[in-house]
């Protein structure tokens, strides 16, 4: 990946925490795009030419390692895509979290460039302006907050004055978890000038018809994790982890939201069917809500001795070894779209516990790959109790079978036949 370290095809230097001058980058990233390795191909493989804006590398967290797989996917399909993200992602007084900057390697095989700053119109209208010289043949937004509509839909509402290229929304969220004033009308803008949209769970569909029920849409689930490596023993993740491999694990993954239902967990602790079983929770992810409210009902429960807390941001290269630990993976939410956490535990083949809000029972169904239950401490409790009373293998063929329908080759059509 072309990042760090000095290029010939950039001619920059670049390091991922300096600030960056944005016309220096920018002109570096489009001398990359002009060479002849760009040109669509029209062939046998109708080779194209595509351009992913949003969130990678140096920037971390799920929405990062989603893009570049969906990069290195079509790359591996034989066309050409890179991607455009942030030289500022947020500001950093609104960033709840301790650092937006990943501490892991860089991907390989995929060229990225910090080309857009979320709060500086000045960028948006140059990477605009840019692309719509450069043609590419799609313009990939992910969109999952209405503080990047500005930013997002000033570039693809430029890049359509080409007549060429195609501008394409994968959804994650047309309605954010967290609602704001102002929602709305900055999500209208962001719709209006995309050209097609996939969304990954029929409640996301269904949401998009409140800004648009006219331009063209598609369902395709969210493919499965495979970015973080494959499955190892139990003993040897749990000997990684410091834990004992005798013990039963429950497992609760992913930067801690209020929505993610960390407090229903907790809750069910304390009931009686859980505790005969001597389980414990391991809390992987970092708070970006208050941490004092689940410290106190950990407190009251006197819960202390049933948790592991490894509540900082996990990395890449080892959350291959906070699911190989575990024995099930619990996602009590309190409403949700679809998650990435879903398709981590499917690439590393364990069965989950989730609540029935949101697309979550579409991607594990209940009985087969699962337990779908409603998001109450009594309802997380006595599943857990149904999973360890009984075989903890008996999903393992349910988990297999799902796990073979989420390909990101399934996705990369998905996206180019929207398109035609």
């Amino acid at each position: 990946m072309i990042l760090r370290g000095e290029s010939k095809a950039f001619g920059c230097i670049v390091n991922k925490n300096e600030n960056i001058n944005p016309i220096h980058y920018l002109s570096g990233f489009f001398c990359a795009f002009s060479t002849k390795s760009l040109v669509t191909f029209v062939g046998v493989n109708k080779q194209k030419k595509i351009v992913i804006l949003g969130t990678a590398y140096p920037f971390r967290g799920g929405l990062a390692s989603y893009n570049e797989r969906l990069a290195l996917a079509f790359n591996q399909e034989g066309h050409q895509c890179k991607i455009a993200t942030f030289t500022t992602q947020y500001p950093a007084f609104l960033f709840p979290g301790k650092t937006q900057f990943s501490e892991s390697p860089a991907p390989k095989n995929i060229e990225i460039t910090r080309a857009i700053s979320s709060i500086n119109p000045f960028t948006w209208f140059w990477l605009g302006r840019k692309l719509k010289k450069e043609k590419p043949d799609i313009l990939i937004i992910k969109y999952w907050l209405p503080f990047m509509a500005p930013c997002f839909g000033t570039v693809a509402r430029i890049v359509k004055k080409n007549k060429h290229t195609k501008v394409v929304c994968i959804i994650d969220n047309i309605i954010p978890h967290e609602k704001r004033i102002g929602d709305n009308a900055l999500t209208k803008y962001f719709v209006k000038p995309i050209d097609a949209f996939l969304a990954m769970s029929e409640n996301v569909l269904d949401d998009l018809k409140k800004f648009d029920t006219t331009k063209p849409r598609t369902l395709n689930p969210h493919p499965v994790f495979d970015n973080f490596g494959e499955p190892v023993s139990k003993e040897e993740a749990c000997q990684k982890l410091g834990l004992n491999p005798n013990e039963k694990h429950i497992l609760f993954f992913g930067i801690i939201r209020d929505y993610k239902g960390l407090d229903i967990l907790l809750e069910s602790l304390n009931n009686d069917k859980v505790k005969q079983h001597n389980v414990k929770v391991i809390v992987a992810g970092e708070f970006y809500s208050n941490e004092e409210k689940y410290r106190q009902i950990i407190e009251k429960n006197k819960l202390q001795d049933q948790l592991v807390l490894a509540t900082h941001f996990i990395k890449d290269e080892e959350v291959k070894y906070y699911f190989s630990a575990a024995d099930v993976v619990v996602q009590p939410y309190k409403h949700a779209t679809q998650s990435g956490v879903t398709q981590i535990a499917y690439q590393f083949e364990k069965a989950m516990i989730v609540t029935n809000v949101g697309g979550l029972p579409e991607l594990v169904p209940h009985l087969q790959a699962g337990l779908v239950v409603e998001p109450n401490p009594k309802e997380i409790a006595n599943a857990i109790d149904e999973f360890f009373s009984g075989d903890k293998n008996k999903f393992s063929l349910g988990v297999k079978a799902q796990k073979e329908k989420f390909g990101w080759d399934k996705m990369v059509q998905q996206l180019l036949k929207l398109c035609e």
